[in-house]
């Protein structure tokens, strides 16, 4: 029972830190994208006009070659980090505050947040849809599934915190 009570007591400060962290680095990755913005618009061209895929006839109609259609995109993953970042600032904001259930509610949307971008956007869309997975260039499928694994480890760590009043404030 000893056990218990400490190991909830100690995920408020899990969730924190975890949140804190993943807001951290998403914040750097907008803030890159935004200061250095040809570096991944370049990746993001590449994957979306499929150039450095195996060119296969049965795939190459999903290829988005017009430029603004693929910097549109770019600045819609940017503008998306950039919520992401802000929502989990929020929420790392109030777990240090100890309010447990919105910052659960905030973290929650954060991470789902990433994990819709890194997911289905990079993962399944770039990695399939576009064949990103084909590109010994321009792959970015290793770093979307850590930002997604990670992502999901702290929305659960986020789920396993109590957030009624009563169970937040306890010493």
């Amino acid at each position: 029972m000893t056990t218990t009570r400490h190991s909830l007591r100690s995920l408020p400060l899990a969730a924190t830190v975890l949140t804190g962290i993943l807001a951290l680095y998403i914040a750097l990755v907008a803030l890159g994208n935004i200061t250095d913005f040809g570096s991944n618009q370049q990746f993001v061209r590449h994957v979306l006009a499929m150039d450095t895929t195996f060119k296969d006839d049965d795939l190459m109609w999903r290829a988005i070659t017009n430029t603004g259609v693929q910097d549109a995109a770019y600045v819609a993953i940017i503008v998306w980090e950039t919520v992401a970042a802000l929502v989990l600032l929020y929420a790392t904001w109030l777990w240090i505050r100890r309010d447990h259930a919105p910052a659960r509610r905030m973290t929650t949307y954060g991470t789902l947040m990433l994990m819709l971008l890194f997911g289905a956007g990079f993962l399944a869309i770039g990695g399939e849809w576009f064949a990103m997975w084909q590109s010994e260039d321009w792959n970015g499928l290793d770093a979307a599934t850590r930002v997604f694994l990670v992502s999901g480890v702290v929305l659960i760590v986020a789920q396993l915190t109590p957030g009624d009043a009563d169970a937040s404030r306890r010493p």
